[in-house]
C-alpha cells in the first residue's frame, strides 16, 4: 500500500514531504522503495520524526536535558517547552491524531504489544523496525510528552542475528 500512494504521489513530492518531518532529501533519495524506509536516517530524526505525531502536528526540536540540579536539588537551569506557532506544522492535527491511533495500535495489540502490556500505560504510542537480514532494530515510541528512540546495529553493518527483531531487542530497552 504505501508504495502505490509513494507512486501516486510521486516519489520526489514524497522525498521532500519527508523532510517535513526532519528527515534529509539526500540520504532518502527519490525512489519507490523509500516508502518501505530504504533510506538512511539517525535516531535523532526518528525521535524529531516521531514528536511531530507527539505534538499533534508540530514538529519541535528535541530537548536532551531538561533540568539542572545541584547536589540539594536547587534548579540551576531548566529547559522552557516550545511555544507552538504555525511556521512549526508539519502536519494537520487530524493528520497526527489518525495517526497516534494507528501507533497506539501497535503498542496495543501489535509487534510493541509488550509496552503496554508491560508499563500498565495506556497512553503509548510506537513502532518497531527492523530491516533486511536483521542489521538493525528500533523501536520509536512516545507519549503525549516525551519521545524517545532505541536503535540497535553495528557501527560497521552486521547481522545481529536470524530472529532479532525491534520487538525483541530495542523495545525490551526502551
Amino acid at each position: 500500500v504505501s508504495i502505490r500512494i509513494l507512486r501516486s504521489i510521486g516519489a520526489y513530492e514524497g522525498q521532500q514531504w519527508a523532510t517535513r518531518f526532519g528527515f534529509d532529501a539526500d540520504k532518502n533519495p527519490p525512489y519507490l522503495t523509500l516508502a518501505l524506509g530504504a533510506g538512511a536516517t539517525t535516531p535523532m530524526q526518528m525521535a524529531v520524526a516521531y514528536s511531530v505525531f507527539a505534538n499533534g502536528g508540530y514538529r519541535v526540536n528535541p530537548t536532551l536535558v531538561t533540568k539542572v540540579t545541584d547536589l540539594r536539588g536547587t534548579v540551576l537551569t531548566q529547559a522552557r517547552p516550545a511555544v507552538l506557532n504555525e511556521s512549526m506544522r508539519a502536519i494537520d492535527a487530524r493528520n497526527a491524531f489518525l495517526m497516534s491511533n494507528l501507533l497506539q495500535e501497535v503498542t496495543r495489540s501489535g509487534t510493541a504489544a509488550k509496552a503496554q502490556a508491560t508499563l500498565k500505560r495506556p497512553d503509548l504510542y510506537g513502532k518497531t523496525g527492523t530491516t533486511n537480514d536483521s542489521m538493525d532494530a528500533w523501536f520509536a515510541g512516545y507519549n503525549p510528552h516525551n519521545v524517545a528512540v532505541v536503535w540497535i546495529g553495528y557501527d560497521q553493518p552486521r547481522k545481529l542475528g536470524d530472529r532479532e527483531t525491534g520487538g525483541g531487542l530495542a523495545l525490551p530497552i526502551w
